[in-house]
């Protein structure tokens, strides 16, 4: 056998080996970097592997056999004379050793490189779309948003996973599926789609795991379970998904993964529903809905800490967007601690109490350490980075809560309110480029968004003083099928843009056009249109029309104040009135008490706002040294005035001449 390993070596045949395995794994590299840009199948390479192989100890018999020499390639020379008796079997035995060694040495090396081709390398991120309800029960539609939702949370709650939101993938939801184009726009390597079928108490889900790269399957599975076993369910998938991209989970992940939520299957039932009305934060019935589910699921299962926690959150929302008062407000907050009480490491628990204290008490302090803890929990979930940066952007701190909003927008990239909130903040800052490009691309998304249009119009009048958005916005708009509580808000907002061109006479026609009906239950809208009427007659030199409009505006808002008599915005609306009215003090006291209630000093945000009414009160009524102080400041910083807009707004005109108001335009760059 010596004399073989010696024969090798003479023949080079060593030498020989080493090279061809150089070549083979550079090769390999190459194409490992190179087919899935081309993106040629995932068999392509393992072909290409296979290849190698099998030529391996072709090579190798190859270099046996001949030599390389400088007069061409020639039969290797035979050995030595101690060699040269060696029969024709023996020479025949060395080459099949050769070829045996080589072959060997080929499967060795195949056990290793194979699986690793055949592996498909994923980005460590994901989207859930939309499963298709199968059930008979069209109601039962609810119930395969849930099964989507509940693994996308436990996915959500992997540190190591990328996982875009819910909102995000809604909108693929019955549309003819480009698994391509859909990785790309949200920026993930794999999608999973799937099925659900629910017949009385049993569940069948069939799921799919989709390389977002090159649209192949890598994997599929088949549940057919009791409802009774839908968690356990979830709980698998979820972990195959991760295991499958190769995320490493935390014990802490593992144990959140694995819980249930509740044992009793109406809760839970009961809970999907409301969670899924809940998503429609704009609409106010919905959401009433969603409140009596959560009610169900609570008297089902007093235990069911998420329910409480989702129901806590819902009550923030419509303390802050719909119903300023204390018992919706101590509702939140009880809810939230309750949810803690029952299972104090929910991180949804720790996001519902944080946003009772953001919402509800304005304490920004004690809410971000809330937030904190949830994003610990949930550090793929978009509310949490868009409440961080939300409270930032009111501490005045612009950079921080810029990063967080792009993170939140990163997280959910077809969620358009991510994208205005986004948008708002450049607005502050006066970064009128960064603005219009987030509108921009929030259009895309929804271009027939009235609120988009509006935010994409004040930007236009803010930085420009022009009106084409307007007039672009109101002909897309009013092509549309919109509800005709939104179409009275277009109105209103078309009336403004006529009330900036002084074109007082359209503007009361428009304003006299929006039908009462409309507002009954609307005292902020009822107000702000008699507040239109009346300033138009006004300018009109109607003071007897002007002076009826203006009582019916002033009982709207001090209806609306009474609602809620600790908001600030009411305070300032009811100021806005009395000044038009000439009701000077309390106008000028209305317009301080909503500066104290809401001051910038607490909220860099909202506060401007409230400076900005105060001086616009003190314009009306004649106290333009005062007026002319808070522009001053309001110009030096963040907030929404801007230069063209004190050129703009008709209720500035009377400090046109006054030589402080032309200094302070030419101060910030305008002209008088």
């Amino acid at each position: 056998m010596s004399t073989f390993f010696e024969e090798l070596k003479r023949r080079k045949v060593y030498r020989v080996a080493v090279a061809y395995a150089v070549v083979a794994g550079g090769v390999i590299q190459l194409a490992s970097a190179v087919f899935p840009a081309w993106e040629l199948p995932s068999w392509a390479l393992r072909l290409v592997v296979v290849l190698l192989l099998a030529g391996f100890p072709i090579a190798l018999i190859l270099a046996w056999a001949f030599d390389v020499t400088p007069t061409g390639i020639q039969a290797t020379e035979e050995a030595t004379p101690r060699f040269a008796g060696q029969t024709l079997l023996r020479r025949r035995r060395s080459v099949f050793l050769l070829g045996g060694l080589g072959i060997a040495v080929s499967l060795i090396a195949g056990f290793f490189l194979l699986p690793r081709a055949s592996a498909r390398k994923l980005d460590k991120s994901i989207a859930i779309l939309p499963f298709e309800n199968f059930s008979n029960d069209t109601e039962n539609a609810f119930f395969a948003d849930g099964i989507q939702d509940d693994i996308l949370t436990n996915l959500a709650k992997i540190g190591d996973l990328k996982v875009i939101s819910r909102t995000s993938v809604m909108p693929y939801r019955g549309k003819e599926k480009n698994v391509r184009e859909i990785g790309k726009a949200l920026g993930v390597g794999a999608i999973l789609e799937g099925s659900v079928r629910k017949s009385g108490n049993r569940v069948r889900i069939n799921v799919q795991l989709i390389n977002a790269g090159n649209d192949e399957h890598i994997w599929a599975e088949d549940y057919d379970r009791d409802l009774t076993d839908v968690f356990a369910i979830q709980t698998d998938l979820a972990q195959k998904i991760a295991h499958e991209l190769q995320a490493k989970l935390s014990p802490t992940e593992k144990a959140q993964m694995t819980r249930k939520p509740t044992e009793n299957g109406e809760a839970y039932l009961a809970f999907v529903e409301a969670h899924n009305l809940h998503l429609n934060l704009e609409d106010f019935d919905k959401l009433k809905q969603a409140e009596q589910l959560y009610e169900r699921a609570l008297q089902v299962d007093p235990n069911f800490a998420l329910a409480a926690a989702d129901f806590s959150r819902l009550e923030s929302w419509i303390y802050h967007t719909y119903d300023p008062t204390p018992v919706r407000r101590e509702k939140a907050r009880s809810l939230a601690e309750r949810a803690l009480k029952l299972q104090p490491d929910c991180p949804e628990c720790h996001l519902a109490l944080g946003f009772a204290l953001y919402y509800g008490e304005r304490d920004y302090a004690n809410a971000l350490k809330e937030f904190a803890v949830a994003q610990r929990g949930l550090p793929n979930e978009s509310d949490v980075y868009l409440a961080i940066g939300s409270i930032q952007r009111r501490q005045g701190k612009w950079t921080e809560s810029n990063a967080n909003l792009e993170k939140a927008v990163s997280l959910s990239p077809n969620d358009v309110w991510s994208m205005q909130n986004l948008a708002f903040n450049y607005r502050m800052l006066r970064n009128f480029d960064a603005a219009n490009k987030t509108v921009d691309r929030a259009l895309k998304l929804a271009p027939e968004s009235f609120s988009l249009w509006s935010i994409k119009a004040q930007l236009e009048m803010a930085e420009k003083g022009t009106f084409e958005v307007v007039e672009r916005g109101r002909k897309m708009l009013s092509t549309s099928p919109i509800p005709e509580k939104e179409k009275a808000q277009l109105a209103g907002a078309f009336v403004q843009t006529l009330f900036l061109q002084r074109k007082y006479a359209e503007a009361l026609r428009e304003a006299e056009a929006v039908k009462d009906e409309l507002l009954a239950s609307d005292q902020e809208g009822m107000c702000s249109k008699y507040v239109v009427v009346g300033f138009a007659r006004k300018m009109l030199k109607d003071e007897t029309g002007a002076r009826a409009a203006l009582l019916t505006a002033r009982d709207s808002a001090e209806k609306y104040l009474h609602e809620a008599p600790n908001e600030a915005p009411r305070h300032a609306k009811l100021a806005h009135v009395l000044a038009l009215q000439g009701e000077k003090d309390a106008a000028i006291v209305e317009g301080k008490k909503a500066t104290e209630l809401l001051p910038e000093s607490i909220d860099s945000f909202s506060g401007p706002d409230m400076t900005q009414n105060l001086a616009e009160v003190y314009a009306i009524v004649g106290e333009e040294e005062k007026a002319i102080d808070l522009l001053d400041g309001l110009l030096s910083r963040p907030s929404p005035l801007t230069v063209t807009i004190l050129k703009l707004v008709p209720i500035w005109d009377p400090l046109r001449s006054n030589p402080r108001f032309i200094e302070l335009l030419k101060k910030y760059g305008g002209s008088a």
